[in-house]
């Protein structure tokens, strides 16, 4: 995983990585870096616990190396980084300070970090590796002036011996602590293989009286998780800090000491998390008579409206929640949504049609917006498109006595104007049309009445 993470900025390439960072990552060996990432430049492997240089030297291009914060005792196997003008050591547990010879063959090495080594407190430390690296410019920071070097050289036959010195009695010192943690680990062992093996009502020995009385009664065999979880809980607190309050000194062996003991308090507390999570009872959505009750596990804000033909549940869902992880089951007394497993239900305050109802999300808000028919109301789609059927066809209708009324509000009384109603007379033409009486005032000649003027032109 590190080294895809590492490589997103490449297309997921590692072979072609030109830098690469691997700090606080645990990494106790160097395995496979010179293999899989030959064009490295840049390598950043400070803060893990690396305690030997080795698997580089088929970096020929690499230019940069951090390595602090380690376990490394000894400098090597570096001859074959040849374009190497940078090494950070800084912090490690190097005390074999001649082990520097070996960066002689790093004709482009530049600058050097040692600071806060063993070596770095011996007498004479800088003056012997002035001396011994002619190529470097900078030691710990700090620029190497030629008059400083100049008098390192001249002083090397004096200092050399020196230095052998006291890399013996650092050596002699480091085989003792080495001694002293490996018997301290193989007591550690002990103590939990002892652990391990203890009785089985969990005590270092075993009462057999006490265990018995104790399995024939009910309640010791009922006894709850939680109480075991507890003891447990304060065992691993009590055993954190006796680890944190016993001193001891900065060796390789007590940094890998301290990885372990807080890999095993993860471990410790993972399984923990797992028996609580086991240990916790399930959710009661209805109890045993049937009734439903109100349940909110996913702690989301919701509104619900009530009206005469339906109730309207608004979920607060998170908008960029993928709707396939939520699950809508409407029932005629309560709703229920399963979000991401965590289930909220509500008791509605009116019984309604689960087969009617409705479930959509919003595209803005992403609310889950849930449409609940009321029993005896009618909302759905068909329906309403039969009542607007029905209201085109009465239109005429409608309109028929719309028209009529209106008619009646324009007749006037014309005894109570002064003045012509000229829209009554424009009415009268309209509905009253001459031709209609007509066939009964024109006269017909064969009328024994009729009387022919001459004077009066014939009707067309």
């Amino acid at each position: 995983e590190g080294w895809e993470r590492n490589a997103e900025h490449n297309d997921c390439v590692i072979f072609s990585l030109e830098e690469l960072s691997l700090h606080q990552q645990e990494i106790e060996r160097l395995e496979h870096i010179d293999k899989w990432c030959r064009d490295l430049k840049i390598l950043y492997l400070q803060n893990n616990l690396i305690g030997k240089i080795e698997n580089v030297s088929k970096l020929k291009k690499l230019e940069y190396l951090n390595l602090a914060l380690n376990n490394i005792e000894k400098i090597e196997n570096l001859e074959g980084c040849e374009e190497l003008a940078k090494l950070d050591l800084t912090v490690n547990f190097i005390g074999e300070l001649s082990s520097i010879k070996t960066l002689k063959h790093n004709i482009h090495l530049k600058e050097l970090f040692l600071m806060g080594n063993p070596c770095a407190s011996f007498d004479h430390y800088r003056e012997f590796v002035v001396a011994t690296l002619p190529q470097l410019k900078w030691l710990d920071g700090k620029e190497i002036e030629p008059s400083e070097r100049i008098k390192a050289l001249q002083e090397y036959s004096v200092i050399e011996p020196q230095i052998r010195e006291q890399e013996k009695d650092h050596c002699l010192k480091r085989a003792k602590l080495k001694e002293e943690a490996q018997r301290k680990h193989q007591e550690e062992d002990k103590k939990e293989d002892k652990r391990s093996n203890a009785g089985f009502d969990g005590r270092w020995y075993t009462d057999i009286n006490a265990t018995l009385s104790s399995l024939e009664s009910k309640d010791h065999l009922q006894a709850p998780d939680t109480e075991e979880h507890n003891t447990k809980k304060l065992d691993n607190i009590e055993d954190d800090l006796e680890f944190w309050n016993k001193p001891c000194l900065f060796t390789p062996e007590s940094r890998l000491e301290t990885l372990r003991h807080m890999e095993k308090q993860r471990k410790n507390q993972e399984k923990l998390s797992e028996k609580k999570k086991k240990v916790k009872p399930p959710r009661t959505l209805i109890t045993e008579d049937g009734k439903a009750l109100n349940v909110n596990e996913p702690k989301i804000d919701f509104s619900l409206k009530d009206n005469e033909k339906q109730i309207i549940l608004d979920l607060a869902v998170y908008r960029y929640m993928d709707t396939s992880l939520i699950n809508v089951d409407v029932q005629p007394t309560y709703v229920r949504v399963m979000i991401k497993g965590k289930p909220f239900q509500l008791v509605l305050p009116a019984e309604v049609k689960p087969d009617n109802s409705s479930a959509k999300r919003s595209q803005t808000t992403g609310h889950l917006v849930i449409c609940m028919p009321k029993v005896g109301e009618v909302i759905t789609g068909g329906q309403r498109a039969f009542m607007s059927v029905k209201t085109t066809s009465d239109r005429s209708s409608e309109h028929i006595n719309t028209r009529s009324k209106r008619m009646e509000k324009l007749e006037v009384d014309p005894s109570k104007h002064s003045f012509p109603d000229v829209a009554n007379i424009v009415q009268e033409k309209k509905h009253t049309p001459r031709r209609r009486p007509e066939p009964k005032i024109i006269p017909s000649e064969e009328d024994p009445t009729f009387e022919d003027n001459p004077e009066v032109p014939p009707l067309i």
